[in-house]
């Protein structure tokens, strides 16, 4: 990848060297299994397991049992640490690593790619075509074969980058937008004065006072309305870029002696700025942002790059046009100009055609080269470094796949399956963790890891080639597979009302109404692209704007993290870690010594462990040598120190409580309503093998949304709520999604309206009414082409649902 690619997301994609060889196979030649010896990772349970190569093997299970920990807690990071032991000392500095997998043995195992779900921080700069490398092609197409103004030299390839210093505009340094602000933001209330906090984008405490102090000084009126100000003060005040340095004298507070200071003035506008741009809390970015405008660069109108790139065009347009196309246009604008032009155009567009090719056949032609990969959903991003693998032309590696169909349309799963053929025609062995029952009927072989979640799960129950699943009893999965029923006809709510939105004109809405009936379930469809999360968030603006008086609340439940450190967990953002501070503090023992619910956190100094400052883990530092982590010398992982340790609940510690099962800690605290109503809730959305301490960065994203939901049903709701759930069954087995419909369908009874983006026909053929946008995606869709309840729907000409629900609905 070129240097100034900025795509850290793609670092989760690892050639791997080959581990040590196959062990002895029954016959001559080399043994054609995977064998893994004794696994432990997380929940399993020693498990012995061979797996054939050369072929699909798709790894089955309710969410939990362990299957993600035996696809890549296990054999991908066997294959990584393998790949590191093979890397100069140094250069392991620089590789992001995991550790060393509790397993006994694993031979035959071949190096290793993993393509997960997992995205790194958002980017600004990374788009489709970073991620792809399709960007390389078409910035080649422009340097060697454009069609440059006469006077231009020609430029190179990183000329057409904005990501460069040769191709970025100066204006906006390759960003294509520029934040502003103006005096209306930065002054809400005219009518207050500056002491008075008129200037709302200002910091709190001392900080604040500091700047108000610094312009009494400077001779400025702090006490009179803002609006009363000279418009020359005003401006200053708010915009200058000057910055004076004063001698203040501090009023003199009671008790308090405080010494004259020097003090330096920062205008409103260069603070908000400062610390949007600079600042490492994401919560003063996040206020800072409230006071700032964005709009297209003036100089680039947004395209990013420098007036020359933009002056060479091919096919008629820019680089930055053509970048704006739909994959699937791109493509054809690109061919059809090659086919009068040079061989040198003829020969880099065969190239670049033949890398969209690879996007679009798995249903990603109506993205743009240019659409940020913070907009594309973690199916999307996967998908997109799919298509990459299949050009990079590897062969004799394992690939891991993480759920490769989530986000994908019925439609287009068939597509999903030519691909994961070509990839094991190509010698390939390709491991998949998934859900969708036509992805596992494909497979070759089947591992299915259960039978239930946590502690409960860690089990292979079967491994090998899918029939024989149909004699496991205990397989959550054979149900599904073998014995599945059509979802039979249930009675269609009567709406209390339509909630109407539009005319939407965005992305590739053009002019949408829609009416969403209140009081029901609503399933949004259609193929990736077609428009469903863009109508879906017009749907909820309109209806957080307070504009319908019968929507009291919105709720949004996505599959974003709870918490972005080891910090945030189940516990914290439920509120049930403060039910557990308080039944710890009101113990004997922590009334004896004075402790107060602040001692039994582990985020705050007193009662954590200050050698690993409550992490549990502490890093080590090798000469050399990557940094490792290692439980904490001190506390051995525990979080606290040993004097808050000795505080029990019932002979629990406080560790001991974070480390329970949220099904173990249901029965613990079954006797305390506020604990017991939140693990109550947890338990029914299929949670209950989750730690109630287990870190959020460990959580997928579908547990995440669970959790969320689980939130939100522990409320008391009384008043009218819209709820909005973005394909709620990703990273969902057909058991767990059938224990979540149950809560969905127990909001809808209570009185509320659920709204639910969805490709789950088992899901859809349960609504009361189904919105289906279409055709097509990209430009194709944009435009409901199907709505009523699922059986008309079921029915619709031109709609690409219509079969795939008819197929599930019961005669």
């Amino acid at each position: 990848m070129p240097e100034h690619s900025p795509d850290p997301g793609t670092a989760h994609i690892h050639a791997h060297a080959p581990g040590p060889g196959p062990g002895p196979g029954p016959g001559p030649g080399p043994d054609p299994y995977v064998r893994v010896r004794g696994a432990r990772e997380h929940n399993l349970r020693g498990v012995d397991v061979d797996i054939p190569r050369d072929a699909i093997t798709v790894f089955t299970g309710v969410s939990g049992s362990g299957k993600s920990s035996l696809a890549f807690g296990t054999i991908y990071a066997e294959a990584q640490r393998r790949y590191f032991e093979s890397v100069a000392p140094y250069a392991r500095r620089l590789i992001h690593q995991v550790g060393a997998p509790k397993v006994g043995e694993i031979t035959g195992l071949p190096p290793a790619v993993s393509l997960e779900q997992r995205r790194a921080a958002p980017n600004a700069r990374s788009s489709v075509g970073t991620v792809t490398t399709l960007s390389n092609s078409l910035r080649m197409l422009f340097s060697r074969a454009g069609d440059y103004p006469p006077g231009l030299d020609r430029l190179d390839s990183d000329a057409f980058s904005p990501n460069t210093a040769a191709g970025a505009c100066p204006s906006c340094h390759g960003l294509g937008r520029v934040h502003e602000t103006s005096e209306e933001l930065l002054v809400p209330d005219p009518g207050l004065s500056i002491r008075e906090g008129a200037i709302a984008a200002w910091p709190g405490a001392w900080q604040g006072k500091n700047l108000r102090d610094v312009l009494a000084a400077l001779g400025h009126d702090v006490d009179r309305p803002w609006r009363e100000l000279d418009a020359e003060d005003r401006h200053w005040i708010l915009f200058t870029d000057e910055q004076p340095v004063v001698t203040v004298h501090p009023v003199r507070e009671a008790g308090r002696i405080q010494r004259p200071y020097q003090g330096t003035y920062m205008s409103a506008r260069h603070y908000v700025m400062h610390t949007f741009s600079d600042s490492k809390s994401a919560t003063l970015r996040a206020k800072a942002e409230r006071f700032l405008t964005s709009a297209p660069c003036p100089a680039c109108g947004g395209s990013r790059l420098r007036p020359e790139a933009l002056a060479v065009t091919f096919a008629g347009r820019t680089i930055a046009e053509l970048a704006a196309l739909p994959l699937a246009e791109l493509a054809e604008a690109a061919e059809g100009a090659a086919s009068g032009g040079s061989e040198t155009a003829r020969v880099l567009t065969e190239d670049l055609v033949a890398r969209i090719a690879t996007v679009t056949e798995l249903g990603l032609g109506y993205l743009s080269l240019d659409r940020a990969t913070p907009t594309l959903s973690s199916g999307e991003l996967q998908r997109l470094r799919l298509a990459t693998q299949l050009r990079a032309g590897l062969f004799g590696v394992v690939y891991v796949l993480d759920e490769p169909s989530a986000g994908l349309h019925p439609a287009d799963t068939e597509a999903l399956l030519v691909v994961l053929d070509r990839l094991k025609a190509a010698g390939n062995t390709v491991f998949v963790v998934e859900h969708h029952l036509d992805v596992v009927r494909h497979a070759d072989w089947l591992v299915d890891v259960g039978p239930r979640a946590g502690e409960h799960g860690g089990r292979v129950l079967y491994s090998g080639p899918p029939a024989g699943l149909a004699q496991v009893a205990d397989s959550a999965t054979r149900r599904f597979l073998f014995d599945r029923e059509p979802v039979p006809r249930r009675a269609v709510r009567e709406p209390a009302g339509l909630l109407r939105t539009g005319p939407v004109t965005r992305h590739n809405l053009r002019g949408v109404d829609a009416a969403f009936p209140l009081g029901v379930l609503t399933a949004v469809t259609g193929v990736s692209g077609s428009g469903k999360s863009t109508l879906v968030s017009a749907l909820t603006e309109k209806a957080a704007s307070g504009q319908d008086a019968r929507v009291a609340r919105v709720v949004t439940v996505d599959q974003k993290p709870i918490g972005r450190t080891p910090r945030s967990n189940l516990a914290t953002y439920t509120g049930l870690f403060d039910v557990v501070r308080k039944l710890f503090t009101a113990t004997e023992e922590a009334r004896a010594r004075g402790y107060k619910a602040g001692r039994f956190s582990f985020n705050v100094p007193g009662g954590r462990c200050e050698t690993c400052q409550g992490e549990g883990f502490v890093s080590v530092e090798l000469l050399f040598l990557p940094s490792t982590y290692a439980p904490c010398p001190d506390c051995h992982g525990a979080r606290y120190n040993p004097e808050t340790l000795e505080v029990r609940l019932r002979g629990r510690t406080i560790a001991e409580v974070l480390d329970l099962t949220v099904e173990a800690a249901a029965e613990f605290f079954a006797d305390t309503p506020a604990a017991a109503r939140s693990l109550r809730t947890l338990l029914e959305v299929g949670l209950g093998y989750l730690r109630l301490g287990q870190p959020a960065t460990e959580l997928s994203g579908g547990e995440a949304q669970r959790i969320k939901l689980a939130s939100e049903l522990q409320r008391p709701r009384r008043a009218h709520t819209l709820y909005v759930l973005d394909e709620p069954t990703t990273g969902l087995h057909p058991a767990d999604v059938e224990v979540l419909m149950r809560q969905v369908h127990g909001l809808v009874d209570a009185g509320h309206t659920v709204v639910v983006v969805e490709h789950d026909m088992d899901v859809v053929a349960t609504a009361d009414w189904v919105l289906d946008l279409g055709p097509g995606g990209g430009d194709e869709g944009g435009r409901i082409v199907a709505e009523g309840p699922p059986s008309e729907v079921a029915r619709a000409a031109g709609s690409r649902t219509a079969p795939y629900l008819a197929a599930r609905l019961a005669p």
